[in-house]
């Protein structure tokens, strides 16, 4: 079952052995994310280390994408569930406190970032309990504000809280993040996803994180669930490695009727620039309980594909539901149906920003003509990659890449199947032994035609993809007799 849009799932409770993950990998799971709003160190170096076992068993890439949970805004401990009427007051104090019931209609509460209230104003609204209840703020203080709640609802300890009219400021980094980066770095994690991005500064801060810790090869994806994030789309993608389009804090940061139009803007943004997409949250969320989608959610994960998003991710479905392995074979099925409809072969439709666009352009252009069976992508970094996914060709991306890190970081990128890790430096050697050693695992035929790109007389990274090759069966044979 040959898909190109990627399946991303969390790992969790109901997935987190080797059976359950082994089965969604086959099922079309192309990643796995570790969610580290959960969980401890231990518990995520058990899961990865199963994953890279499911790896070497099933001889298929899967990546390892870390979510740093970022600074999330919670209530605190309250001494009893709030049962909240429309017209209760909430006091909320930048004292750390217990929350508890004041009277009959007022509750004092604290939370977790009090620097946040300093920046309310009046008439801002404050969102509870992940969206479920709205607040409208009536009174600034020294110490405390105050809001008028204004639909019933019941609030828990520890909830969380949204601000959809205020720039919060806050470092998108805390301690814990820290100390996850740092996991992350050490045990080799291919993806790291930063929560709460408000602009192009806070992903610099991680790069600057990550250089200063050694590591190499993390591809850094913006998460985009702030207003303020939307407003600065434009310079998060250029310094962002990948984006996430998470529609669960979005759809709280914005009105909820805007959110497929901003998904549709960032993966069209996206795909302009070269930059791997995910789209993500409650996509199959029916079957956390459920063994089938709802027709709402085939969908849903059908317009994503549609998009053109990179990729499409299982959160609730696949870490705490019944069926994580259904549940994966359930979307891939969707994404390769829907993608017998999908529109390929756009190489005349973007803006050329550099040689390598013009070049990868081409190939794909001569692939389609040809009508190649495949183009081999030989790659230092996975950006010609990325810019030769960026032209939806129909034909099949074959790519070669210098090391297991760069090989990894392209199994989010539509379209790619990082199938080698060789040598790079000599063009000459490198093309006999792709050659044999594709054909010995029966991924090409000596009777079709493939197109090779790559980067020739340049450094191991290749910066400028600069040479385009026709294989056919005479040469295939050449090289398999050397």
């Amino acid at each position: 079952m040959f898909k190109r849009t990627k399946i991303l799932a969390t790992i969790g409770p109901a997935s987190d052995n080797y059976d359950t993950i082994k089965e969604m990998a086959l099922n079309g799971a192309n990643a796995f994310r570790l969610n580290f709003s959960h969980g401890t160190h231990e518990y995520h170096e058990k899961n990865l280390n199963l994953i890279k076992e499911v790896e070497k068993d099933i001889g298929k890439r899967l990546g390892i994408f870390q979510d740093i949970s970022g600074p999330k805004v919670r209530v605190g401990i309250l001494e009893e569930n709030f049962k909240l009427r429309v017209g209760d007051r909430l006091i909320f104090t930048k004292e750390q406190i217990v929350g508890k019931k004041v009277d009959e209609n007022t509750y004092k509460l604290s939370i977790n970032h009090p620097e946040i209230l300093s920046l309310m104003k009046e008439d801002e609204y404050i969102y509870l309990y992940d969206g479920a209840i709205r607040a409208k703020v009536v009174k600034i203080g020294e110490d405390e504000i105050e809001a008028i709640i204004e639909n019933d609802g019941m609030l828990t300890s520890n909830k969380g809280v949204n601000f959809p009219n205020t720039r919060i400021n806050i470092d998108v980094i805390t301690k814990k993040d820290l100390e996850d980066i740092k996991w992350g770095v050490k045990n080799g994690v291919n993806f790291m996803a930063i929560s709460f991005v408000q602009s192009a500064n806070d992903i610099i801060r991680v790069k600057d994180i990550l250089k200063d810790l050694g590591a190499k090869n993390i591809q850094i994806y913006s998460k985009i669930e702030k207003f303020d994030a939307v407003e600065n789309i434009d310079e998060i993608i250029e310094v962002s490695d990948g984006i996430m389009v998470a529609r669960g804090d979005l759809g709280i940061e914005i009105p909820f009727y805007e959110v497929p139009v901003i998904q549709k803007m960032i993966i069209k943004k996206a795909n302009s620039k070269s930059i791997p997409v995910i789209t993500a949250t409650q996509m199959m969320l029916s079957m956390t309980e459920s063994d089938r989608a709802t027709r709402a959610e085939i969908s849903d994960v059908a317009n994503a594909v549609l998009d053109g998003t990179d990729a499409v991710m299982l959160s609730e479905e696949s870490a705490i539901g019944k069926h994580p392995a259904m549940v994966v074979k359930a979307m891939s099925k969707t994404i390769v149906e829907t993608e017998k409809f999908y529109k390929f072969n756009k190489f005349d439709e973007f803006e050329f920003y550099d040689e390598t666009d013009m070049v990868v352009s081409s190939t794909a252009s001569l692939a389609h003509r040809l009508g190649a069976d495949g183009i081999f992508c030989i790659t230092g970094s996975n950006r010609s990659a990325r810019k030769l996914s960026r032209n939806r060709p129909e034909t099949r991306i074959l790519a070669i890449s210098h090391a297991e890190s760069v090989a990894h970081s392209m199994t989010l990128i539509w379209g790619v199947d990082p199938i080698l890790v060789r040598d790079i430096s000599n063009m000459d050697k490198l093309l006999c032994e792709t050659i044999k050693e594709t054909y010995d695992k029966r991924l090409i035929e000596s009777s079709k035609t493939y197109v090779l790109t790559a980067g020739i007389g340049v450094n191991e990274d290749a910066k400028v993809t600069n040479y385009i090759r026709i294989i056919k069966k005479d040469l295939i044979d050449h090289l398999r007799s050397l």
